[in-house]
């Protein structure tokens, strides 16, 4: 017999206040529910895990949702592990959409689920060391760290993944905390809450191999929990590919979704198509229009850096935000401040750390002509 209780909790989270039309959208609202039944309730399990890395010891569904801030009850509605809010366009949605000009889709959850998955992403993820070669989204590695290896070298090789996020599947999400220690409940409520499936409306505006790949629960781009749970999920992609990239006496990196490789000797050929062989044995896919060949004598580049000496910003960047400040010292920073930015001061000197950070000379030169800036003005 279904619990009353538990379909009167999920039907006032599913319309917390009184519909226009009365009884009738109440009624199809229920008849829509599946029975409690065949759903997957959260109940309490003990875990015979072993816990790895120092993660908190979920070992009971209670225990997640005391720690992310919420009762079972909205757990239970965040999380959906029974799988209704992944078939049916609920009036509630969790996350906003946003379709880019290259049609890929940012799902940003709304502020009560943001809220949770930080929770997750400090108690949990940042625990968890991603692979040597995995730079991006990770505490003390960046897009310097990802391009230095490359640098001075004969070829580099960039190789892109296709719909990296939404190539990671809620069953994909689970394994890593499965992996982690948690009991089969607690990993099928946390991945729940680091993933989503996409409506209908929102597929429909999308063409269809995007909208192919977004209809099943993935990793949402645009999750604070996403960029961790996709190195973690790629750790085996990264494994094998280093591994590979030894045989072949080269070095490799990754970021988020940008594989780099280069070295002095390099069967290019091979190691491509090796490459893409070991890329879709791991569930992903290399986006073959954007794989590019840098040789020595060309412009090597790597996530906007140029890597034929060290890792650096282009020079024209530099004469960019060089002209930048002079014009800022010469007619005021607001007579440069053409796309109305509140915090131009601060968005200035991000670019001039971006632009100085791999080389000082630079860096010198542009904080001195910054000094002269009336920021005032």
């Amino acid at each position: 017999m279904p619990d009353a209780g538990r379909i009167a909790t999920r039907l006032h989270d599913l319309m917390p206040t009184p519909p226009i039309d009365g009884a009738d959208s109440v009624f199809r609202l229920l008849s829509e529910l599946p029975l409690i039944e065949r759903a997957e309730p959260i109940v309490d399990e003990v875990s015979g895990n072993d816990w790895r890395f120092d993660v908190p010891q979920w070992s009971r569904t209670a225990a997640v949702a005391e720690a992310v801030g919420l009762t079972l009850a909205e757990l239970d509605w965040f999380a959906d592990p029974g799988g209704w809010l992944r078939t049916k366009a609920p009036p509630l949605q969790h996350y906003r959409y946003r379709i880019r000009s290259d049609n890929r889709l940012l799902e940003a959850p709304k502020e009560r689920l943001r809220e949770v998955q930080r929770r997750m992403l400090r108690t949990v993820l940042d625990r968890v060391p991603p692979h040597a070669a995995a730079h991006g989204f990770v505490r003390g590695r960046s897009v310097h760290t990802f391009a230095a290896p490359h640098a001075g070298h004969e070829v580099v090789v960039r190789i892109d993944l296709r719909a990296f996020f939404p190539s990671v599947s809620q069953t994909r999400v689970r394994a890593v905390f499965d992996t982690l220690g948690y009991p089969t409940r607690v990993s099928r409520v946390l991945a729940g809450l680091c993933t989503t499936s996409t409506p209908p409306g929102v597929l429909a505006q999308l063409p269809f191999d995007a909208a192919s790949r977004l209809r099943g629960a993935h990793l949402p781009q645009g999750a604070p929990t996403s960029p961790a749970l996709a190195n973690l999920v790629a750790h085996r992609l990264d494994r094998r590919l280093t591994g590979l990239a030894r045989a072949h006496r080269v070095d490799y990196t990754r970021y988020a979704d940008d594989l780099a490789f280069s070295g002095s000797d390099l069967a290019v050929d091979r190691l491509i198509h090796a490459v893409g062989r070991i890329v879709a044995d791991e569930g992903f896919a290399v986006h073959p229009g954007k794989t590019r060949v840098m040789r020595a004598h060309r412009r090597q580049h790597l996530a906007g850096l140029v890597v034929n000496t060290r890792p650096q910003a282009a020079r024209a960047e530099y004469d960019d935000v060089k002209a930048l400040l002079f014009n800022c010292v010469r007619h005021g920073p607001d007579s440069q401040n053409r796309d109305g930015r509140p915090h131009f001061r601060e968005y200035v000197y991000g670019r001039i750390a971006w632009v100085g950070e791999s080389n000082e000379s630079r860096k010198r030169s542009l904080h001195a002509l910054a000094a002269r800036v009336d920021w005032a003005r």
